[in-house]
């Protein structure tokens, strides 16, 4: 009962609220907006419809379209030098969480001097503080995955060294998000999922975190509980409108938990997992590794599972007490077979056995953090055998 509150975006949720960007109040006349190198923001008419309504507001908008499904340091630097060479006075980050993530490294580099790196925490990173300030940031969100749009966190890969790093300032909350499932309704069945799952680990694991607060339990559980319930609906049919809103909200809960609690050790075992195979979607790693990974927090935290299996409409007093938190990896594991995702293999990405004490080393190296947020001290052969036990 212990806890600090602060989560300072503006958010529009709700089927048709992307139409509200026309008459809301922006911070600033030009935007640099960010989108991912693929086609979808231009095949769908997002980016168009974006443009548009901020045209109606006289807002200038500069396209950087470059950003990969694993956002890259180099990339945030080309946007940075175009964000200041075009005068952009702030930055939109139109997509998913890769856009939305790389918006925010963006807006901090735009306004700051040297390299990203420079400012990043973790593996080679040299944590210097951020002094200059950082460009304020729009979300426009058109997955459901990451949150991103309700925390202030973005996770960009330095190519070059392997090092997957998640970082964030309190200017790196979104000032404004929109959150508009309409924008959900053409993401394919495989990402639905992958991305749904995002949200669920950034839920479950705010739940075993040993920071965890009552507010935090509050959007975790329920954010379980949407995503239990409507996340196979969404993966089977992707224009079912009520079930990606469910979806959605559970992804900003989510967010949420991103604020007031935390990610653990899964996510910087998965980091390293992508760090190195890039190709690998997060959420799919994240999959990979959970049930193992959940098994081992058991006997650790029996009584946070035991509150998740609830959540996952499981009667956990039909079973022993010893067996009550095994009955959250049932569900779990039930839920990953009903949305298609049961059978994912590591090898399937090029990874081998013999990757394994590396990706752990890199897991503690890079996101050594988590690790102090685990509620038992995971140790370097705790994170291999999880990660042997989860392997195909």
């Amino acid at each position: 009962m212990d806890f600090n509150y602060y989560i300072p975006t503006r958010i529009l949720f709700g089927p048709g609220k992307l139409n509200e960007l026309a008459n809301e109040q922006l911070p600033g006349k030009k935007a640099l907006v960010v989108i991912s190198g693929g086609t979808s923001m231009k095949a769908n008419g997002y980016l168009d419809r974006v443009v548009s309504l901020l045209g109606t507001q006289q807002v200038e908008a500069v396209v950087f379209d470059r950003i990969l499904p694993n956002p890259i340091k180099q990339h945030v630097m080309e946007g940075a030098a175009i964000a200041r060479e075009k005068g952009c006075d702030f930055v939109i980050g139109l997509g998913g969480g890769s856009s939305i993530d790389s918006a925010k490294s963006i807006a901090v580099m735009a306004k700051n001097p040297g390299d990203y790196w420079d400012y990043i925490g973790g593996g080679t990173g040299k944590g210097q503080p951020v002094e200059g300030g950082v460009l304020p940031i729009v979300a426009i969100t058109t997955t459901a995955g990451t949150g991103t749009e309700a925390d202030p966190w973005t996770v960009i890969t330095h190519e070059e060294r392997n090092e997957k790093i998640g970082f964030g300032t309190p200017e790196t909350f979104p000032v404004l998000s929109v959150v508009d499932p309409e924008l959900m309704l053409t993401v394919p069945p495989e990402l639905t999922a992958y991305q749904g799952f995002d949200a669920f680990f950034h839920a479950a694991e705010g739940v075993i975190a040993n920071i965890a607060t009552p507010v935090s339990d509050i959007y975790a559980l329920k954010s379980i509980e949407l995503l239990n319930t409507s996340l196979p609906a969404a993966v089977a049919n992707g224009q079912d409108l009520e079930a990606r809103t469910n979806v959605a909200l559970a992804n900003t809960l989510s967010g949420f938990v991103e604020s007031t609690s935390s990610c653990t050790s899964e996510h910087s075992l998965e980091h390293a997992l992508s760090a190195y195979y890039p190709k690998l979607p997060h959420g799919a790693g994240l999959i990979m590794l959970s049930q193992a990974y959940f098994t081992f927090f058991a006997d650790k935290a029996p009584e946070r599972l035991t509150l998740m299996a609830q959540a996952m409409g499981k009667d956990v007093n039909s079973v022993e007490p010893e067996r009550q938190p095994l009955l959250f990896i049932e569900a779990l594991a039930e839920l990953q077979k009903k949305c298609g995702v049961d059978n994912l293999k590591m090898s399937d990405y090029g990874i081998s056995e013999e990757d394994i004490p590396k990706l752990a080393q890199n897991a503690f190296d890079t996101m050594g953090f988590l690790f102090t947020l685990d509620r038992y001290e995971m140790t370097l052969d705790d994170a291999i055998s999880i990660i042997r036990k989860a392997y195909k």
